[in-house]
């Protein structure tokens, strides 16, 4: 039997009539009407009926705008409108949604909300199953797993109860009004309530029905709620199982012969649950009136020496915050694309997952149950705004609104408490500190002793069981890895986790290489979680993807709510990919020189059995074939040094290079045979240099002066055309499309260099030319690139040679004056004739790529279209720059670079990307624009993080770098 009979928030149970016919809405009180919370489970043999679909749906201005008259039987909303559910009323073309990231959008005075309070009323009308038991057996419970802000509900004009709360499960007891046909079920919904104060989430405002709403029969004797406990002793092999119920019944777990009566423990040899090793056994709880599946993992959570540690071993967070989104419906999710979600985590070696700042709608947590990923599940909880007022009148330091706090602490533990995959209770995010907070520990660490608690603003970790923190520097977590932050005895006990970091927003995060290197170097820190997964734009035709400000909010934050490693349509961005090469389970080190490679097993529990090994080299980048490397199946934490299989070919002056990659060697739930999970690359002999291409001489016709395959301008020295090929405005380039992490964010002290770039101008250099050189061999153009209003400026020097069929291209750089500022980038630009230009070919990087964010640059000969070789960010930026190219083919020009070099093509200027706010902006022209790099400065996450570290700057200092250009057959 359980210990627990009650929700520890003392539900307001409310015997008379309001004051008001509105005044619940600004109740602090959690409702009332709502039966206690309990475990979540997806089916049983007991009937229930799904009541989503299309409702009937009006729009009031405000809470008071309409009577009750509504929920009676007969009343007739022939004329209204038409809504899905789950849905949000305002993604249906009924109002607007808002977003802001942590500003509330209305006064703050809680718990009292606008007059001005968008209110849905909702009708569904239904008939019973003809299979639904008779009336007089049993009852019925009408369940709402998600509401946004406020409900208040009748079934056949009768009210049931209001609730706030909007990510958690509210139950109401309908058997005795329910009838064979014609009921009538109405819902009214508040945008804004007292509630709202405590839902101030970083995401938009979206009210409405927006997960299930189901009616369940309850047979006589059917369960009530149930706790699995289910633990690991990794020391015995052993698994101890014990379900309480409120109901007494029977346990049954076919594949352990387990048959035990409820409350009764059992200890039997057992495979254990991981995020790496997700193993579920089936069984079922068996009570008088109701047979219920369950599907048991058997793993121990424990803090012990300073660590995280499940079934034993300390684990190592890969992971990732998300928050729930469909850029057509919002927060209303099915399971196919939740079950994507695991899925593209899974495939891109995420192993956590923060469900960032609400209780996910429950399947999702099946999911992560069955294909393994690690779970913080965090509260329905954030009181951000009130940090605008120095936290003044945060309800979490308010008594009156503690009952509401812990009757969301307790919908969350008490729905999701028998999930193996949880294994951290989240009291919320950003709401300050205070008692309230005390109180949610005190009460999830009594009734659950099998899980840790967390809690980023618990700095003193008074009341969480881990030191937590968000957007930490480097070098400050660094210290706290060798111990040597300071704070309280306790906190300096306790592991560290980045619950937030890599701030995905727009082109990036850079750096999370440099971070990952310090959480393996340093026992205490035990990861941390990218904030986010996915882009939060709306589906919008004028925009392709809408973000804050595109609805005419009074209020908003622009694109920050578009900071995820996926593209709202859940495509992958290139910061998804990065990261994936990142926090690979598998280590392939050395340069082979010595004939082997050192091997080492990243993961936490699993040998690497399940992953074969494939090696091949490459010239020129093109591989020469594959040959199967015998790597041992090493155990965690193991290495060993491999023998490669072949000797390198012989280049011929090409560069020779080697792949090593991990691949599944069966097919998984999560991907099939042969997908990479690790790889590793290395250069065996090098390329041989450019060609000098020198021995023709300039020769000058009248306004134009030709140099082997090359035409120029003569009074200028710009080059007009190559073999035939026509070329448009060649020229030092510096400016970038400042990326949303070169912008930074507002609220940060820090230096923020796109503001800087701006401030300088380098979005609008002057270019003077002070000499045009036709010498025996060579064509010298010189030029003082600057920008208006300072004395800063780069002396650039262009020299052209040929020897007839090649041209080449050596150009030197020189800064003149105090540069206080890098470089956005460093090199040339260009443009070829975009019917012309429809595709590239090149030797570098697969894809976009940074100083701090090319881990994942794998180096082959590669082509895309134009319009692939973009990076469609939501808010257009700098993007699609291809790293450490050898050569590119573009436009009927074959470009070779000495050193390697950044490649870049697009239909529009920089300066029309950088003037761009949405997709649609962009819209090309005759020219394709090309850039050809030197450097490129990094990226960082300084959009609500650290900018680049000091050793991706690329400063203004004296550079060469030279281009050889060939006709195309």
């Amino acid at each position: 039997m359980s210990s627990r009979t009650s929700s520890p928030a003392s539900r307001v149970a409310r015997t008379g009539g309001p004051p008001s016919a509105v005044s619940y809405v600004e109740d602090v009180s959690p409702g009332s009407g709502a039966l206690p919370p309990r475990a979540w489970y997806a089916g049983s043999d007991a009937n229930s009926l799904s009541l989503n679909g299309s409702w009937r749906f009006r729009l009031s201005a405000t809470a008071d705008a309409q009577d009750d008259s509504f929920a009676a039987a007969g009343y007739d909303a022939g004329d209204w409108a038409e809504v899905a559910v789950p849905g949000h009323w305002v993604l249906q073309g009924h109002g607007s949604p808002i977003y802001t990231n942590h500003l509330y959008p209305f006064p703050v005075d809680p718990p009292r909300v606008p007059t001005e309070n968008p209110t849905g009323d909702h009708l569904r009308v239904f008939d019973l199953p003809g299979d639904w038991p008779a009336l007089t057996e049993g009852g019925a419970v009408l369940r709402f797993d998600g509401v946004e802000s406020c409900a208040r509900v009748w079934l056949n004009g009768t009210e049931i109860g209001e609730f706030k709360g909007s990510r958690l499960p509210h139950e109401f007891a309908v058997g005795h009004l329910l009838k064979a046909e014609g009921n009538v079920l109405a819902v009214r919904v508040h945008q804004w309530s007292a509630g709202s104060y405590l839902e101030d989430q970083d995401q938009w405002w979206l009210p409405g029905i927006f997960r299930d709403v189901t009616l369940l029969h309850r047979p006589a004797g059917s369960a009530l709620d149930f706790f699995v406990h289910a633990s690991y002793d990794h020391v015995t092999g052993e698994g101890t199982l014990r379900v309480d119920s409120e109901v007494d019944g029977r346990v049954t777990v076919p594949g352990l012969d387990i048959d035990v009566a409820t409350g009764e423990p059992v200890t039997v040899p057992v495979a254990p649950w991981s995020a790496e090793t997700p193993r579920l056994y089936d069984g079922e709880l068996v009570t008088e009136g109701e047979r219920i599946p369950l599907r048991i993992g058997f793993r121990t959570v424990s803090l012990e020496d300073g660590l995280i540690k499940v079934n034993g071993t300390a684990v190592l967070f890969k992971g990732v915050n998300r928050h729930e989104w469909h850029p057509v419906r919002g927060r209303a999710l099915d399971l196919e694309t939740m079950r994507e979600d695991v899925l593209l985590m899974k495939r891109h070696n995420i192993n956590a997952v923060r469900t960032s700042h609400y209780p996910p709608h429950p399947a999702f947590l099946g999911l992560c149950d069955e294909y393994g990923l690690w779970v913080i599940d965090e509260c329905d909880l954030e009181t951000h705004g009130f940090v605008e007022q120095d936290w003044r009148d945060n309800p979490v330091d308010d008594d009156r609104w503690t009952p509401a706090l812990l009757d969301r602490a307790a919908r969350m533990v008490e729905r999701d408490k028998n999930h193996p995959s949880v294994v951290i209770w989240s009291l919320g995010n950003e709401a300050g500190t205070g008692r309230g907070l005390t109180a949610m520990a005190e009460w999830i660490h009594g009734r659950d002793t099998s899980r840790l608690v967390h809690y980023e603003g618990d700095l003193d970790c008074r009341d969480t069981d881990m030191y937590s923190r968000m957007y930490t520097f480097h070098d400050e977590v660094e210290r706290i890895g060798r111990g040597l932050d300071g704070g309280t005895e306790r906190r300096r006990r306790l592991p560290f986790i980045l619950c937030e970091y890599g701030h995905a927003m727009g082109n990036g995060p850079g750096g999370l290489a440099d971070y990952q290197r310090l959480f393996e170097a340093h026992e205490r820190l035990q990861g941390g979680f990218v904030w986010e997964w996915i882009d939060h734009g709306i589906e919008d035709d004028r925009y392709a993807y809408a973000y804050g400000g595109d609805f005419g909010e009074e209020l908003h934050d622009g694109n920050f709510v578009c900071d995820g490693l996926l593209f709202p349509d859940r495509t992958p961005s290139p910061g998804l990919v990065e990261y994936k090469k990142v926090i690979e389970p598998v280590r392939i080190e050395g340069d082979g020189s010595n004939g082997t490679v050192r091997v080492t097993n990243g993961y936490d529990f699993t040998d690497l059995s399940h992953l074969t090994f494939e090696f091949s080299y490459q010239v020129d980048g093109f591989p020469t074939g594959a040959h199967t490397l015998a790597v041992p199946p090493l155990a965690p934490g193991e290495s060993a040094e491999v023998e490669l299989p072949a000797p390198a070919p012989d280049g011929k002056g090409d560069e020779v290079q080697w792949t090593v990659r991990a691949l599944l060697a069966v097919d998984t739930p999560w991907a099939g045979r042969a997908h990479e999970v690790a790889w590793t690359q290395k250069t065996v002999a090098p390329r041989g240099p450019l060609p000098a291409a020198t021995g023709a001489r300039p020769e000058t016709d009248g306004d134009r002066i030709t140099l082997g395959p090359a035409r120029f301008d003569a009074r200028t020295g710009d080059l007009r055309s190559l073999g035939g090929v026509d070329v448009t405005g060649l020229r030092l380039d510096v400016w970038r499309a400042p990326t949303d992490n070169d912008e930074g964010a507002s609220w940060q002290d820090d230096t923020r260099y796109g503001s800087l770039w701006r401030q300088l101008g380098l979005h609008r250099m002057q270019h003077r030319l002070e000499a045009v050189e036709s010498g025996e061999d060579a064509l010298t153009v010189r030029t003082r690139v600057a920008p208006a209003a300072a004395d800063v400026a780069l002396r650039t020097v262009f020299r052209w040679t040929s020897d007839g069929t090649r041209l080449r291209l050596t150009v030197s750089v020189v800064p003149e004056g105090d540069w206080r500022v890098p470089l956005p980038r460093l090199g040339v630009r260009f443009g070829l004739s975009a019917a012309a230009t429809e595709s590239a070919a090149w030797f570098g990087s697969a894809g976009e790529a940074y100083p701090d964010t090319r881990a994942a640059a794998k180096l082959l000969q590669w082509d895309a279209s134009i319009d692939e070789l973009q990076t469609p960010y939501v808010r257009p930026q700098e993007n699609g720059a291809r790293a450490d190219v050898r050569w590119a083919e573009i436009g009927g020009l074959y470009i070779e670079g000495e050193p390697e070099f950044w490649f870049s093509a697009r239909r529009w200027t920089n300066e029309q990307l950088d003037a761009a706010r949405h997709r649609t902006d962009l819209v090309p022209g005759p020219t394709v624009w090309v850039n050809l790099d030197h450097g490129q400065h990094g990226i960082g996450s300084q959009s609500c993080g650290p900018g680049p570290l000091p050793r991706y700057f690329l400063n203004a200092r004296p550079a060469a770098f030279s281009f050889v250009f060939t006709k195309t057959d």
